[in-house]
């Protein structure tokens, strides 16, 4: 699998962290930029057509001998490059190398396309910088509204349209593109697998069923700065304590529900060691197996939330930033991959609690997804891994895929 490893290994030390080695491959910063320029140049080295769209995704097309006009119907598959901060290195750009690799595998094979082959690159999937997650897949199936994303900012105030025009992008560009969405005909996305399942039945790759539903809130506790050392217990305004409470019985609700509640990302005001907090912003991440529990779980984490500001004298503001529904991957799609990797055996169909490109695409075209074996069952860390070997049995079972849908 010589392709698969040079590429892997070229990509290896961008946006890496030399302390923790984890990976900060932010949107629009120096580290994705690079990323953007190695996607390029791996499209041209195939003589695969190159494009990035209205919304920042990047694009290799790979046409039947013959083809004209625009491609239609096409055989999509990729994943993204960006990362969360300290995440790794699978998450991502294992789907993107694995397709490059799954179309030298397919020539190698000496398969002639019969439909138009896409390798693609989706923009901002993590969210980690404007903290709105899959903003390109969102802008370019109407689920984010581009006035939004122009708006949306990062930690340093920077927007998303600023951060485009000094990347050399037109962000007022951005919005929804019907026209390259009518040219996918299935996208298929592969991705590592951000648990433990297949290590535990000790399988190489899965096929997934559905994505649970999803959402982030952001929570905003106001009190009064004041200070540390000087101020009586009795006459301050703390929102840290309202939002340590609340961390805890976000904790508590989600067991209840039988689901996962995360507040991960805290910003803090003045942020000072010797000073009261005057506002604490924290991000809530809440998902569940179904949508009428995911929205039981959050109103009342809010509740609860709002009951420990109001004992503190705090206020408390709690925003939607995004809701995803529950995905169920279409059968056709997912009996499609089934029936292409028969030769792997009994291939399990699991469900994912991670959110993903894919699931914000089958709202307007056919998808399905492929997990590789992650033995550590850790992501968004430097600890999320996968062995060559599954990585290699991958991008063949991806060919697999590529060859049975296209050949």
């Amino acid at each position: 699998m010589t392709s698969f490893d040079s590429m892997w290994g070229s990509i290896l030390d961008v946006g890496q962290d030399t302390n923790t080695r984890g990976y900060r491959r932010f949107a629009w910063s120096d580290a994705d930029l690079t990323l953007r320029e190695w996607f390029r140049g791996s499209a041209e080295a195939r003589g695969m057509s190159y494009e990035e769209d209205r919304n920042g995704n990047l694009w290799a097309w790979w046409l039947p001998p013959g083809w004209t006009g625009e491609p239609t119907g096409a055989f999509v598959t990729g994943s993204h490059l960006d990362s969360v901060p300290d995440g790794g290195a699978f998450d991502g750009p294992l789907g993107v190398v694995s397709a490059f690799a799954a179309v030298d595998i397919v020539r190698e094979r000496g398969v002639v396309p019969t439909i138009p082959v896409a390798v693609a690159a989706f923009s901002d999937e993590e969210g980690a910088r404007f903290g709105v997650a899959c903003v390109g897949s969102q802008l370019v199936t109407g689920a984010l509204g581009a006035d939004r994303a122009r708006g949306l900012r990062d930690n340093d105030g920077v927007t998303l349209a600023e951060a485009m025009t000094r990347a050399g992008r037109k962000p007022e560009h951005l919005g929804v593109d019907e026209a390259m969405l009518n040219r996918i005909g299935v996208y298929v996305e592969l991705h590592v697998e951000q648990g433990r399942a297949l290590d535990l039945v000790d399988r190489p790759i899965a096929v997934a069923s559905s994505i649970w539903p999803h959402g982030r809130w952001e929570f905003v506790f106001d009190g009064a700065a004041n200070h540390a050392g000087t101020t009586r217990l009795a006459d301050r305004r703390d929102p840290m304590l309202a939002f340590a409470s609340s961390v805890h019985a976000a904790r508590s609700a989600a067991a209840r529900h039988e689901a996962v509640a995360t507040f991960g990302k805290v910003l803090v005001s003045p942020n000072g060691a010797n000073a009261i907090p005057s506002r604490i912003r924290a991000w809530l991440d809440a998902r569940a197996a179904d949508e009428e529990t995911l929205t039981a779980l959050v109103e009342q984490i809010s509740r609860e939330a709002g009951g420990f500001a109001s004992s503190d004298d705090v206020d408390l503001h709690v925003t939607v930033e995004s809701v995803t529904p529950i995905v169920e991957f279409p059968e056709g799609p997912r009996a499609r991959l089934q029936r292409a990797l028969t030769r792997l055996g009994d291939v399990p169909v699991l469900p994912t609690q991670a959110g993903h490109d894919a699931g914000i695409l089958s709202a307007k075209v056919p998808t399905a997804m492929l997990f590789v074996r992650n033995p550590t069952g850790v992501s968004h860390s430097p600890e999320e891994h996968a062995e060559t070997a599954d990585c290699h049995v991958g991008a063949e079972a991806l060919a697999d895929v590529m060859t049975e849908w296209v050949g």
